[in-house]
């Protein structure tokens, strides 16, 4: 199972390595460029309100259906017609819904225009996900990878071609954007359904209430979740444009620094979509292999992410000058807040998805509504002065301090021991950019080192253990 892991993961962080960092650092941020910082914070906020509520679509079905279609993969064929016609339904309240609060919060004319074709899009999006959980949930990993980067893929040819050759010979507006993406998925979707009849035949679509609401009652804890976590990591931008006197301009500054933690979530993603059905067939047949897998994971991603982290900190003008021509001075102390919070993250996503698969929804229902109460506390209390530094701060206090509740509550509740001398790694692996940043001279150069010698030092501290990853690859399935 570990040596499947680790090669569909190779290969899925290779197809995202070569197309979502072009698609937000060449397409979305020359958007932006384009547009200027107070039309795409517009947008960033409008985007993130549509992401609010988009739970509404799915109620958690998603999660369950990758979940129990690794555990039961034979009911798969018998799952998509029937709730095709009751995910029309759930869109129909999620638009309602996602409208409402946009009129009642003030959006009106173009800006709730753009609103109703970003809650379109959320319903591509829904779909997409749904077709992907039946891949994930069959292992179907390289499927679910390719479907995974479409929609980038094409983004990049259409809205670039647009971008970079003017062909339109007019100035380019953020809601031209928008409508390519709607194309963008809309290729994703329908791919995404003729691959899976391909695999389970074409089902046949018909409403049927009673397995609908049976779906509900078992999925209904995985829709809370998401939530409750959509609510406290998507209510900061909406937050700095409502509620901050330069709000659509400090939305942008916000946007600038998110967009690299966006690109690297993406990628903590990747673990969790295929970490999921993985732990929930371990959960089912064998337990025991649970902590090695869980180690290996949490080691490489959550390394990974102090790197990358440690490196973006320290160097916030230089990478945000390689992608923003404007505002990048005003989007540094932001951004340093932003990418560390990406630890935290990394975290959470680990640990959650193996409380997720081992069905404790309770608990992480619970921590989620905490969640909530300390960000939007925090945004509320620093934004005013201190707009998207205040509110990135406030991201990085609630990813701390709920990723360390998820690995306390997971270690002492699954009896998984947490030795001491992991600690002592990650302190040690952390050290190194610390010695680096005070002790060595900063020059052009730094940036560099600082790489490289992050890079030796997750072999040097075995967070990346060649050893046991060579015994996992050559290992029987």
């Amino acid at each position: 199972m570990q040596k499947k892991f680790f090669s569909n993961l190779l290969l899925i962080i290779l197809l995202n390595l070569l197309v979502k960092p072009y698609a937000i650092f060449a397409i979305d941020a020359t958007v932006q460029n384009r547009v200027g910082a107070e039309n795409y914070g517009m947008y960033f906020s409008l985007l993130n309100l549509s992401f609010l509520f988009n739970i509404l679509m799915d109620l958690g079905i998603n999660n369950f259906t990758t979940k129990h279609v690794a555990q039961y993969p034979k009911v798969v064929s018998s799952y998509v017609g029937k709730l095709f016609s009751f995910r029309l339904i759930l869109f129909a309240i999620y638009a309602l819904v996602t409208i409402t609060i946009g009129v009642a919060i003030g959006h009106t004319g173009d800006e709730l225009y753009l609103l109703l074709i970003l809650v379109f899009n959320q319903w591509l999006v829904t779909f997409i996900a749904y077709f992907r959980s039946h891949f994930g949930g069959l292992h179907l990993f390289k499927t679910d990878a390719l479907i995974s980067v479409l929609d980038r893929v094409l983004l990049i040819f259409i809205c670039g071609f647009v971008l970079f050759t003017n062909v339109t010979g007019k100035h380019f507006e953020i809601e031209w954007f928008i409508w390519m993406q709607t194309v963008c998925y809309l290729i994703t979707l329908i791919t995404a359904f003729i691959l899976l009849t391909r695999k389970i035949g074409v089902p046949k679509f018909k409403f049927h209430w009673a397995f609908s609401l049976a779906i509900l009652r078992k999925s209904y804890p995985y829709a809370l979740l998401i939530l409750l976590m959509m609510i406290y990591t998507r209510t900061d931008s909406v937050m700095i444009e409502r509620i901050h006197p330069n709000g659509k301009y400090e939305a942008g500054v916000y946007a600038q620094g998110f967009h690299l933690l966006d690109a690297l979530f993406m990628f903590g993603m990747i673990f969790a979509n295929m970490l999921l059905p993985i732990f929930s067939r371990m959960f089912k047949q064998n337990k025991t292999a649970i902590p090695a897998i869980l180690v290996s994971s949490r080691n490489l991603l959550v390394g990974g992410s102090i790197l990358i982290a440690a490196v973006c900190f320290f160097n916030p003008e230089f990478i945000l000058g390689l992608i923003y021509k404007n505002d990048v001075s005003a989007s540094t102390q932001s951004f340093q807040w932003l990418m560390l919070s990406f630890i935290g993250m990394c975290l959470s996503l680990i640990y959650g998805t193996l409380l997720t698969a081992k069905g404790d929804m309770r608990f992480l229902n619970q921590l989620s509504i905490v969640g909530i109460v300390v960000n939007i506390a925090f945004n509320a209390l620093l934004i005013p002065e201190y707009g998207a530094a205040g509110s990135a701060f406030a991201t990085l206090v609630t990813q701390g301090f709920t990723a360390l509740i998820q690995l306390f509550y997971a270690h002492s509740k699954l009896g998984i021991p947490f030795h001491f001398t992991q600690t002592l790694r990650f302190a040690g692996f952390t050290s190194i950019f610390l010695v680096f940043y005070f002790l060595v001279p900063q020059n052009d150069y730094s940036i560099y080192l600082q790489l490289a010698a992050g890079t030796i030092g997750l072999f040097v501290f075995k967070l990346i253990d060649v050893k046991e990853l060579k015994k996992q690859f050559s290992a029987e399935m």
